[in-house]
């Protein structure tokens, strides 16, 4: 079951360049993703579509090595992704300037669950789950991007 399109954004004070930078360092997303442990990347690229990576993430007690693909990449401004392991679906980072020192980084997941792991109960309960650690997310690269 499809999990309702999750939504999260943060203002960081810092200008589009360096937010991007912290971005597209696709190896470095495990020093501020708190779910995210670890990234294996499957291809010799590690920017740009084509990019494949495994991400051993975690959610409380639960593991899982989440396969993703990256599908779209537009410098400084967006990074499409497909998830392609447990659990499925399409994500994208979108950063745009909202004044010279200042970015908007935008998180968009839309994920499906299969029925072994609860079907629709879990699709339900996720959503908000999923949006309260990715916005926690954000405000740790905010918080790193601002120092």
């Amino acid at each position: 079951m499809c999990v309702p399109a999750v939504e999260v954004s943060v203002v960081i004070q810092t200008p589009l360049e360096q937010v991007w930078a912290a971005a597209a360092n696709l190896e470095s997303h495990v020093e501020w993703m708190a779910d995210a442990e670890s990234i294996t990347f499957l291809t010799a690229r590690r920017r740009g579509p084509g990019t494949r990576m495994e991400v051993g993430t975690r959610v409380g007690p639960f593991r899982t090595t989440d396969i993703m693909q990256v599908t779209e990449w537009v410098d400084r401004q967006r990074i499409g992704v497909r998830h392609t392991g447990l659990v499925t679906g399409e994500g994208a980072f979108e950063i745009e300037s909202i004044d010279p020192g200042t970015t908007r980084f935008t998180w968009r997941e839309q994920l499906t669950f299969p029925w072994y792991l609860g079907g629709p109960l879990t699709a339900r309960a996720a959503s908000p789950v999923l949006a309260a650690i990715w916005k926690r997310n954000l405000k740790r690269l905010k918080r790193l991007l601002e120092r």
